[in-house]
């Protein structure tokens, strides 16, 4: 285990006993999030960068996010002025994607989740399939990862 593992893991206090998504994946989270909050519209301009820009000129909303999204490494310029997202940026927007689809699921059992995203909470056991065949169940582990989600504020 090297440096950054450890330093992802001092970045939250987790509790004993505590069931997250995985401490390594919500430090990770905090750790961009933690003194770097990003609106909807960086979020929107991430996306739209990751879809990828099919035109020369990026939108107005990638044109104005741009530049502090680069400043906190989750854009990078080619050489030829290119933008793309960063390795960490793809994490960023998947973890996201998880968090929003659990929160999803919690309020709506029978909610279609991407596939990526239902074959990881499903990994990590925060969904389960329904017994009907349509949708899945939150278990308990995944309420409890959503009641830290909320404490943390992300």
């Amino acid at each position: 285990m090297g440096w950054a593992a450890t330093e992802l893991r001092c970045l939250l206090p987790l509790r004993s006993g505590a069931r997250t998504m995985g401490a390594e994946h919500l430090a990770f989270y905090g750790k961009v999030m933690k003194n770097e909050k990003l609106t909807t519209d960086e979020y929107d301009a991430l996306e739209q960068v990751a879809r990828g820009i099919k035109t020369e000129r990026p939108s107005a909303c990638v044109a104005r996010n741009a530049k502090r999204l680069s400043g906190l490494k989750l854009l990078s310029y080619a050489r030829d002025g290119r933008l793309s997202i960063t390795e960490k940026a793809q994490q960023l927007l998947f973890l996201r994607r998880c968090i929003m689809g659990l929160r999803a699921v919690a309020a709506d059992p029978l909610t279609r989740l991407e596939s990526d995203v239902a074959y990881f909470l499903g990994k990590k056991a925060h969904i389960v399939a329904r017994a009907e065949g349509e949708g899945h169940d939150i278990s308990d582990k995944g309420r409890d990862s959503l009641a830290d989600i909320d404490t943390l504020g992300l």
